[in-house]
């Protein structure tokens, strides 16, 4: 995943850059970035920070660099932002993609007679990088940007910063979000809306599906009109938005009290106490403990001194040993109770069952856990969500394919998995439960979460979990 910020400002922009960057820690942690333009052209820095976080490694360069337009990047994957000399000009860009066609958009660029492309560390091309020689290919920004914006499969939302000014440009289903803020004398570019409040701008306005803008210190200006089919996605509500996030006008802490109240709804335990997997499980718990009346409680207390960020390595093995490490126990809130445990989802199990193990050694009675979406079936196409190699590692296809005694599942039969009132449901969350050591297990229903979000099931886009978009 990833995200990032940009500000056109009429005197120095790098405060609000860097703090408005900042803010969208929570979506990377690989890679970060910034770029400006100003008085002495372009300039650029890009850090690691997988062991320091970003207003660490960028402190020297936040007093350093100078200029009136700006972008950053917080990155789980590819260094940005790229700065690119072509016929448009010099300019720098920054995205959040995914790129499923990438070998037929490269073969297609050479026979166009693009020269090369430089490679990652692990082998790969440079997504960014990719989109910009798309750009390269068409007469100016605009039709470069749409162009790129068609050709990808997946998903594309971008940021290109000009001398002129920073254009803007989302994804042209609308996956993700892209906002304008404004105060006196600057305006700002941004995927969490929540980034430029304490920076003292206002909202002006969110951006719609394949809608791209250019925004100066003056005002944004709409350059193509955005269209009409949406596609935002639902796990942006569930998991990966920071709490005060809001998207299409939906806020996430809140989204996430109304899927605790569905879970409650459905609900027919009664356990002692009901708490969240921190952070994210936190406020779907509270939800659940409001509408039905159970205390909510925190047995688990994550240490934020040394680990104050959701996301994690993308090593497993050192994700498993950090899952461990970060969550720190009050015993005297386990000891002989029985527990219901909220998390966000369930995706590959290992975490979740060492937490339940865990607390059975600490003298829990019973652990029931309720993930707050549908059980994830099938690996998102459309966003970085993670560098899974094979649906195989989600916990429900290794179940499935037990079930069924292949790997090799018809799309039919898998469709039947994900109906939460089917007989194959029931056998596969029998056997996640017990292979995962859990006293019950319940998902939260698709038909639910969607009524949790509250937008036109239409414009939501519910892939992993049935593998379709709603209403296609």
């Amino acid at each position: 995943m990833g995200g990032f910020f940009g500000v056109a400002a009429k005197d120095d922009c790098l405060f609000d850059l860097f703090f408005g960057t900042d803010y969208h820690s929570h979506l990377g942690t690989r890679r970060g970035g910034m770029a400006v333009y100003g008085e002495k052209g372009f300039d650029r820095a890009i850090h690691n920070i997988e062991n320091s976080p970003f207003r660490t490694k960028f402190d020297k360069d936040m007093r350093e660099m100078k200029g009136y337009y700006g972008i950053g990047s917080i990155s789980d994957y590819e260094p940005q932002p790229l700065i690119v000399r072509s016929h448009h000009g010099t300019y720098a860009i920054t995205t959040v993609s995914k790129i499923n066609n990438t070998k037929e958009i490269v073969d297609k660029i050479f026979s166009d007679g693009n020269t090369h492309f430089l490679e990652m560390s692990g082998g790969d091309i440079n997504p960014t990088e990719l989109v910009a020689a798309m750009i390269n290919q068409k007469e100016n920004l605009i039709e470069g940007i749409h162009y790129a914006q068609e050709l990808i499969d997946g998903s594309l939302t971008l940021m290109v910063l000009t001398p002129k000014g920073i254009y803007g440009a989302r994804d042209k289903y609308g996956r993700t979000p892209l906002v304008v803020g404004m105060k006196e004398d600057s305006f700002c570019l941004s995927f969490e809306s929540f980034a430029y409040q304490n920076l003292g701008y206002s909202d002006l306005k969110e951006l719609g599906p394949g809608e791209i803008v250019v925004v100066d210190e003056e005002g944004c200006k709409t350059l193509m009109a955005p269209g009409t089919k949406m596609k935002i996605c639902t796990f942006l509500w569930v998991y990966y938005g920071y709490p005060s996030s809001s998207y299409e006008g939906v806020s996430v802490e809140q989204m996430r009290y109304n899927c605790g109240v569905k879970l409650a709804e459905r609900d027919n335990v009664k356990p002692d106490i009901v708490a969240g997997v921190p952070d994210s499980g936190t406020a779907h718990a509270i939800g659940y403990s409001n509408a039905s009346g159970i205390p909510f409680s925190r047995p688990f207390i994550k240490y934020t001194p040394t680990w104050p960020r959701s996301f994690m390595p993308t090593v497993q093995s050192k994700r498993d040993m950090i899952a461990r490490m970060k969550l720190l126990a009050v015993h005297d809130l386990i000891k002989d109770k029985s527990l219901l445990l909220i998390d966000d989802s369930i995706v590959r199990g290992t975490q979740l069952r060492e937490t339940t193990d865990f607390l059975y050694k600490s003298g829990a009675r019973e652990v029931h856990i309720r993930p707050a979406c549908p059980p994830l079936v099938y690996g998102c196409k459309y966003l970085n969500f993670s560098r899974s190699s094979s649906e195989m590692e989600l916990i429900t296809r290794r179940v499935i394919a037990r079930l069924e005694g292949t790997e090799d599942i018809p799309d039919e039969v898998l469709k039947e998995y994900t109906d939460p009132d089917s007989e194959k449901y029931e056998q596969m969350l029998e056997e996640i439960r017990k292979e995962l050591h859990f006293t019950t297990l319940r998902y939260n229903r698709l038909d639910d979460l969607l009524e949790a979000v509250g937008l036109p099931p239409e414009n939501l886009c519910t892939y992993c979990w049935n593998g379709e978009d709603v209403g296609e």
